[in-house]
């Protein structure tokens, strides 16, 4: 089988590069898709149509991580497996970060990076539903909108007035930079459904294309060079394995996946390599060397009876602030309708806290050849005494929040208990037994200037792997520092930069 260009991965960045490379009609696309895909939206299951909580099993990777060195392996979900990746499983929150977030990524020498050149990408994805200004666009694929007041939980609800108690001030758009406080969280949802990058961007029209083809339920093994150039790549559908003769190949297979792939290939640290069994191609040190998350923590309350009800939406509402000494909207608070796990919903709610910019950062580690293997991650969460302190901080306005007016009738303090809750330096002492991972997996093959150090960086400022030809990396694994907000968005938006770079000619 012979292909011009191969990108693996049809999740939030895979999907849109194919999606916007074909709209020129000589640019053709083999689209490899792990998971399986749902080409007839009407035939879109359950858990991929339910946007009001996080699809976690059946379209799932099934990967654990350690969120520190002592604690037990927990789900590290949601990572989809299916057309669309994790944009069709995720909790659907759109947030884009805040311009600080890309202007960093300028100053260190990734010049296409800036807000300024982020930005057109940022309006080119939306149909945003509810804000006409110079920050929003209306002719996008993906429609963003907030859920009104009359749309909100109980507990959603009193979390606002709650945060108008303290005295934050209101914020309706989020994704305005000029803003911060407190209101509806920008969400491609509508009317409970997600608003997934398949749904969005693989339309009936898009698959129509004679220079598109989509292929489900294949796993990349490996990528084929010689004399260091892309020649192929070794991938197996349905247990039979078969060569893909292609010179191009851009991997979008997400933040755990895509270092993977490129280890089993020969890319990555030299001792990485050899311990897979593996002949090194390119020794670049960076590959898989550092993770990137937003680390979280919680306080889970009893609801009274009649505040929840297990339909309940997940998320809808948020706080963002700026910590003692942080960077501006460096923390956020959620409020939490429901609980849910893989096994089922508990009857609780929660204010939740992620650290945005976290200084501290993880492992992850490929002890196999299989792609069928998961990968070792040791999350390594809130060991920074810096991300502790900005943890501790956000959970003690947390459990203030929670005794204003409007909240204290409305549940009480289950975990961890009053008493730890309300005791001077309570929370300081038991931030670690709660922390886990915000599920933003980026940063694990990072991209650097032309002079960056092979320490610093695995690719460059467009994606193109170092010491080989032909391959590119173009999904949130090069972000180079992580974003202050929720990741999808800004991995869509690398979806829409690097598809308008192949459209063009310009990779």
């Amino acid at each position: 089988m012979h292909a011009d260009t191969v990108v693996v991965g049809a999740g939030s960045s895979g999907a849109v590069i194919a999606a916007r490379a074909t709209e020129r009609d000589e640019r053709e696309v083999l689209l490899l898709e792990a998971g399986p895909d749902y080409a007839d939206p009407a035939s879109l299951p359950d858990d991929l149509r339910d946007g009001t909580r996080n699809s976690m099993r059946r379209h799932d990777w099934g990967q654990k991580h350690r969120p520190r060195p002592d604690d037990l392996l927990l789900y590290w979900f949601p990572r989809g497996k299916v057309t669309g990746g994790s944009s069709a499983v995720n909790t659907c929150i759109a947030l884009r970060g805040r311009p600080g977030d890309y202007d960093e990524w300028a100053s260190m020498g990734l010049v296409d990076w800036s807000w300024d050149r982020c930005l057109p990408a940022f309006k080119r994805l939306e149909n945003d539903l509810d804000v006409s200004s110079e920050w929003h666009s209306q002719d996008g694929p993906v429609p963003l909108r907030r859920h009104r007041p009359e749309e909100l939980t109980p507990w959603q609800a009193a979390f606002l007035e709650a945060c108008s108690t303290l005295g934050f001030p209101r914020c309706d758009d989020s994704n305005d930079p000029t803003t911060t406080g407190f209101g509806p969280h920008a969400m491609n949802k509508i009317d409970g459904q997600r608003m997934s990058v398949a749904r969005c961007y693989l339309t009936a029209p898009v698959r129509s294309r004679r220079n598109l083809r989509i292929r489900p339920d294949t796993l990349v093994r490996r990528v084929l060079f010689t004399d260091r150039k892309v020649v192929g790549l070794e991938v197996e559908t349905q247990g039979v394995v078969q060569v893909i003769e292609t010179r191009r190949v851009v991997l979008a297979a997400g933040a755990t996946m895509t270092p993977g792939i490129l280890l089993r290939s020969g890319v990555g640290p030299r001792a990485a390599v050899e311990r897979l069994g593996v002949d090194l191609v390119a020794h670049l040190p960076s590959v898989g060397a550092r993770l990137l998350d937003h680390p979280g923590t919680a306080i889970f309350f009893c609801p009274r009876r009649g505040v929840q009800k297990p339909a309940d939406p997940l998320i809808q509402t948020a706080l963002r602030f700026t910590s003692r000494g942080g960077t501006r909207n460096d923390v956020v608070l959620q409020a939490g309708s429901v609980v849910a796990l893989p096994v089922g919903t508990l009857p609780l709610v929660s204010i939740m806290c992620s650290v945005l910019k976290p200084r501290g950062h993880g492992t992850i580690e490929y002890t196999s050849p299989s792609p069928r293997v998961r990968p070792r991650i040791e999350s390594r969460l809130l060991l920074d005494d810096g991300d502790r302190a900005v943890a501790v901080e956000a959970m003690e306005l947390a459990a203030e929040l929670a005794q204003t007016p409007a909240m204290r009738g409305l549940g009480t303090f289950f975990w961890p208990s009053p008493r730890v809750v309300l005791r001077k330096g309570g929370l300081a002492a038991w931030i670690g037994r709660i922390c886990d991972s915000g599920y933003h997996p980026c940063g694990t093959v990072p991209m650097g200037a032309d002079d960056a150090s092979d320490l610093e960086a695995a690719v460059d400022g467009r994606g193109r792997v170092r010491g080989v030809e032909g391959l590119w990396v173009a999904d949130a694994s090069i972000m180079p520092t992580i974003p202050g907000a929720h990741t999808n968005l800004t991995t869509i938006m690398i979806g829409e930069r690097f598809g308008e770079w192949m459209k063009s000619g310009e990779m």
